[in-house]
């Protein structure tokens, strides 16, 4: 056994396929130093019982290009290693047995094309050419994705590991990571039974054991394991080496081919969790007791679509755990906890199919400080508090993978561990009639049912208008003419202090928040290539502290982006206080005259403007008020301590009945913002948007020669034609629009939308989206195209528009 080194650049702790690729990737990069510790066994973890299918399509750009970059090393790592893979591009199918199935695939088939992948939809018949064991009996449709394939666990992962050892790279086997050093707050090495390894970087591609490796630097990994399991069976006759992958969410199940048998697997509605006291030692290479009981109801949906599989000879039932996450989706990213401590786990039995992908995703995050894209879906920072409580993340997983082949409903909230962090007025809320969503363990109220008109407040799902429709629409027109109250409490709210504050936030805001005590600025944060890392409101409270509020999902990623770009030697601190506030935001006409009833303090224009930030008091509360709006219309967010949140709400409400107050929810938000152009971070604007390409421009301080991370790219940006740029977009109202449609312009594909809802004031659908092109886009570029949307694969006219379909003091509305 050769010697463990005693230093090294990088330590990949894991030697499944994600800690193979990683570490391959690490070595093209010119990391030839780094190595790869194994507790045991190369694949001894999950990997080598994984399915091994491989598929392409999410619902995000990015990862769908994140999973075609592991097709195209899958292709390849053969010829470049001399290591067989088990490889095949043999195609994918994806059954539809109901009208909504249908509806669902059609809208993914969209997807694809807006994503550029090649996807074709198929009647049962055709369907059936391409897999003639299926019944096709209660079949409505099919799609087929011909780049899809299947690939050997096992095999690819030797192979990815075989090309790491010839970049450099060297992989310990049977050496466990016992400690993680850390001294001054960063990485310095780790321990093993065979010695102390110096490093500054750790990449934590430990599977299941992930968590647990996480701990020892102090880092929360939440996934948790589950059962899963599939057959294998003996040679079928009509099973040809070349049958696609086949995957029939209606019943539960997926297959592919294997030696002429079958792999079949399924995802049932009622999983059983694994290891919940901890994974036992010497846990490798080893299988669960089958289950036959649990799986007899995914036998018998099976055997309704492939009669064959009655007859059949079967190999084995294998019961093999694997890591999965309280949302469905990986973790990849640098822990906000530590610097230095990298993740790559949690992949939700599909870690094959994003293997390669993600290892080179995560190997040039490494290498490169930031990630080559932006891949917030699957970023580590998105998870929060309620996170930290494996029991918590166990109940969420647990339903989350029961509804890995359920239908995908626009707008679907998740019902377990819930509630679980409520605002002050939850209860009141309640009563009103509230229905709740949920967002990073928050209550909060997306809509409000009327009792009176027969509504229940529970959402019933659809890819129609939905039960909450015309709820939604009282309260945007309440909003517009009236006055509503939202209760905005989950917020993400921190204090920037220290005599260097004013530094700090002039280096890292593209917005010049260098204002006087009493002002309020919209800005977003920049990384190096001048994409948007967060987009916030940041008001000064005095000349050493600033206040700063940013959207409830986003808490640990801004907090973690805000710190860790604070100028070395700055005497500034950032401080989580969202706790320590409620929300309550006061919007519409009729705003300055409620509040006017509440409060001694000047609300006029002139005495207190747009932008600005003062402390008034109302019901006894020191409410600190912020003159800003989200929605378009006349209003101010109150920020009150915690305590004082139910006597402001009830002033609220018992002073405003004649002003025609009533509470609003968040689906009201994005019906309102979606009107006046207001971008969302996440969806319109991210990492890979400029605030050139969004249309936000206006909100950097480009005019000034102050420094700022992002504005040498800014710069350059701006001396050459842009490639992309954000418009907006509005269809008959008939048709409903929810992001990732294609956009045509002139009959050629140039997109897709970003965001898309309905507008009840302006009375028509909306969507956002950037229209691309190479050779350089500006306004009267876009302008000057005709454009079609792509929804659910069929053309539809398009009405282009560049400024807001909403403007209060513009006679209301632009037609």
């Amino acid at each position: 056994m050769a010697d463990l080194p005693t230093e090294a650049r990088a330590v990949v702790i894991g030697g499944g396929i994600v800690g193979c690729s990683t570490a391959y990737h690490l070595g093209k990069l010119g990391w030839t130093d780094t190595i790869v510790l194994e507790r045991a066994k190369l694949t001894s973890g999950s990997t080598w019982h994984a399915a091994g299918l491989v598929g392409q399509l999410r619902t995000s750009a990015n990862i769908t290009q994140l999973l075609g970059n592991s097709v195209a090393l899958y292709d390849r790592l053969e010829e470049e290693t001399g290591l067989a893979t088990g490889w095949k591009m043999n195609g994918g199918l994806r059954l539809a047995c109901n009208a909504d199935r249908w509806t669902e695939v059609r809208r993914q088939a969209t997807t694809a094309h807006s994503f550029g992948l090649e996807m074709h939809l198929l009647t049962p018949k055709e369907a059936q050419d391409l897999w003639p064991l299926m019944d096709i009996g209660d079949l409505v449709g099919a799609a087929y994705l011909p780049t899809d394939g299947q690939a050997s666990p096992s095999d690819i992962t030797q192979a990815l590991a075989r090309g790491a050892r010839m970049s450099g790279v060297t992989v310990f086997e049977d050496t466990p990571v016992t400690g993680i050093l850390i001294e001054d707050g960063r990485i310095r090495g780790v321990e093993t039974p065979r010695g102390t390894v110096k490093c500054e970087v750790v990449v934590n591609c430990a599977g299941q054991w992930a968590r647990d490796i996480g701990r020892l630097a102090g880092v929360n990994v939440p996934l948790v394991s589950v059962q899963h399991q599939y057959l294998i069976t003996e040679a079928i006759d009509g099973v040809a080496a070349n049958l696609p992958t086949l995957r029939d969410p209606d019943r539960l199940t997926y297959y592919k081919e294997e030696v002429g048998g079958l792999v079949m697997g399924g995802y049932e509605p009622n999983p059983i969790p694994w290891a919940n006291d901890g994974i036992p030692d010497g846990f490798e290479f080893t299988l669960l007791n089958s289950d036959w009981d649990h799986f007899s109801d995914i036998m018998e949906l099976a055997l309704g679509r492939v009669p064959a599989l009655a007859n059949a000879g079967v190999k084995e039932l294998l019961n093999g755990p694997e890591s999965f996450t309280p949302d469905g989706n990986f973790i990849l990213g640098e822990a906000p906890e530590q610097h230095g401590f990298f993740v790559g786990a949690g992949f939700n039995a599909f870690g094959i199919a994003a293997g390669g992908g993600a290892g080179m995703a995560l190997a040039e995050w490494i290498v490169a400080g930031e990630p080559p894209f932006d891949l917030w879906p699957v970023d580590i920072r998105r998870f929060g508090r309620p996170h930290f409580d494996a029991d918590w993340v166990r109940t969420r997983t647990l339903e989350l993978y029961g509804k890995h082949y359920t239908i995908a409903w626009p707008g679907e909230e998740h019902d377990s561990g819930r509630p679980c962090r409520r605002s002050a007025l939850y209860d009141r809320l309640k009563a009103a009639g509230a229905c709740f969503g949920e967002k990073l363990g928050w209550e909060r109220p997306n809509w409000f049912a009327d009792p009176s008109a027969g509504e229940a407040p529970k959402d019933v799902y659809s890819f129609g208008r939905p039960n909450w429709f015309e709820a939604v629409g009282r309260e945007h027109a309440a909003t517009r003419e009236a006055v509503t109250v939202f209760d905005q409490s989950s917020f993400a709210k921190f204090l920037v202090v220290g005599p260097d504050a004013e530094a700090a936030l002039t280096w890292i805001c593209a917005g010049n928040v260098a204002r006087a005590p009493g002002r309020l600025v919209y800005t977003q944060m920049l990384n190096p290539r001048g994409g948007i890392e967060c987009d916030l409101t940041v008001a000064r409270l005095s000349p050493d502290r600033y206040y700063i509020v940013t959207g409830t999902g986003f808490a640990t990623h801004d907090l973690d982006w805000i710190r860790r770009n604070i100028p070395a030697g700055l005497n500034v601190q950032v401080v989580d206080v969202s706790s320590g506030y409620g929300v309550l935001s006061v919007m519409g006409p009729n705003a300055r005259t409620l509040l006017s009833r509440l409060t001694r303090d000047d609300l006029s224009n002139d005495g207190f403007p747009f932008g600005t930030v003062r402390e008034i008091g109302i019901a006894g509360a020191p409410v600190m008020a912020l003159r800003v709006t989200y929605v378009g219309e006349l209003g101010w967010e109150l920020h009150v301590p915690t305590e004082y949140v139910v006597n402001v709400y009830e002033a609220l409400m018992d002073r405003g009945g004649d002003l025609g107050v009533r509470p609003a929810g968040y689906r009201a938000i994005e019906s309102l913002r979606l009107e006046k152009g207001y971008r969302a971070w996440g969806s319109d604007i991210g990492p890979d948007h400029t605030p050139l390409e969004a249309g936000l421009g206006w909100a950097v301080k480009l005019k000034s020669n102050q420094p700022f991370l992002g504005r040498e790219a800014l710069d350059a940006q701006g001396r050459a034609p842009l490639k992309k740029l954000l418009a907006g977009f509005t269809v008959d109202p008939a048709i409903v629009l929810l992001g990732r449609e294609t956009i045509y312009r002139d009959g050629e594909r140039v997109g897709w939308l970003t965001s898309g809802g309905y507008g009840y004031t302006v009375g028509q659908s909306i969507g956002y989206g950037y229209v691309r092109n190479p050779d350089g886009v500006d306004e009267a570029y876009v302008a000057s195209g005709a454009y079609e949307l792509e929804v659910a694969t069929e053309r539809v006219p398009a009405r282009l528009f560049l400024q807001p379909l909403y403007d209060p003091a513009m006679s209301r509305v632009k037609a």
